[in-house]
């Protein structure tokens, strides 16, 4: 890379990534499945698999389908829990060059999310944690912990009270105002927000009059989310002094650069990884690219960069 190529290196948290583009949790894996496809020096980082107190199953099939522009999952958040992820997969990845790992964490009560974090904050090779603030907390009824302001103070204060690395919340897009809780993360003490998580949705085959998914509603993602995210992250904000990683429907280099004019300091890839493992890399790339072609010296540039009437 010559002298004069663009700065892409961008901060969340005080962790510093080598570019913007991060490969985002659930699109790829476990990290060590992408060694031989990605240059992982050529991307930001990657957000590992939801890892879970104890592994899990996921749910039953069908549990994912193609919708317009996008697709709709359940996959139940399968994996095979935090101890084995220490021990099977952490030690490979420590071995793959230029890897900076996030690792998101979930549980269905605030204990479960402690105890993940407890494990993981005992293991070498991991930059920070992205909590999963989507599920339904079993202790209240199943409501989740990011539609609700007080479960989500409750999850996100609690779980930084033992975290040692920075913290940041990956939020739900199904609430009213994207701006209220990403204060309320903020508050309880997060290092950065992340979002927007998956829509959710319903499909149903008119055939048969049943669902499509088997678990009914699923969560939608692709290209036929983004003009919200991109709305939402513009929201968060201008609500927010902490770092906004956007993500939802990002497919090229130019989803990137809008997401991160709107405000985002980062984007995550996700649904791109299915149709193009190399996705997050090429987009990367690309993103270099744009830079270049439009004389942007440093990537942080763009962020919040749109010219308002």
């Amino acid at each position: 890379m010559s002298s004069n190529a663009p700065d892409m290196r961008v901060q969340i948290a005080g962790v510093e990534l080598q570019s913007p583009v991060i490969a985002a949790s659930g699109t790829f894996g476990y990290g060590v499945e992408f060694e031989e496809i990605v240059a992982f020096d050529r991307i930001g980082a990657f957000v590992t698999k939801g890892l879970s107190r104890e592994p899990m199953q996921g749910n039953p099939t069908p549990r994912i389908i193609e919708t317009a522009s996008g697709m709709i999952n359940a996959i139940g958040l399968q994996n095979m829990g935090v101890k084995a992820f220490v021990e099977e997969k952490l030690p490979k990845i420590r071995a793959m060059k230029g890897a900076v790992v996030i690792a998101n964490i979930f549980g269905y009560t605030v204990e479960d999310c402690l105890e993940v974090i407890r494990v993981l904050n005992d293991a070498e090779g991991i930059a920070l944690y992205e909590l999963n603030a989507s599920c339904p907390n079993t202790s209240h009824g199943g409501i989740a912990f990011g539609v609700d302001p007080g479960l989500l103070t409750e999850l996100v204060s609690c779980t930084k009270a033992v975290c040692k690395r920075p913290l940041m919340v990956k939020l739900s897009p199904n609430v009213t105002s994207m701006a209220a809780m990403a204060r309320v993360a903020e508050e309880a003490g997060a290092d950065a927000v992340s979002l927007v998580n998956t829509f959710v949705s319903l499909a149903i085959d008119i055939e048969t009059r049943k669902p499509r998914i088997a678990n009914v509603t699923g969560g939608l993602s692709g290209p036929a989310i983004k003009p919200i995210a991109v709305r939402m992250v513009h929201d968060a904000w201008k609500a927010v002094k902490i770092p906004v990683v956007g993500m939802g429907g990002i497919v090229r280099a130019e989803d990137a650069v809008e997401f991160m004019m709107a405000g985002a300091t980062a984007v995550q890839v996700g649904t791109a990884s299915y149709a193009d493992p190399r996705a997050v890399e090429n987009i990367a790339n690309g993103m270099l690219r744009w830079c270049s072609a439009h004389r942007v010296e440093r990537a942080s540039e763009l962020t919040g960069s749109i010219v308002l009437p």
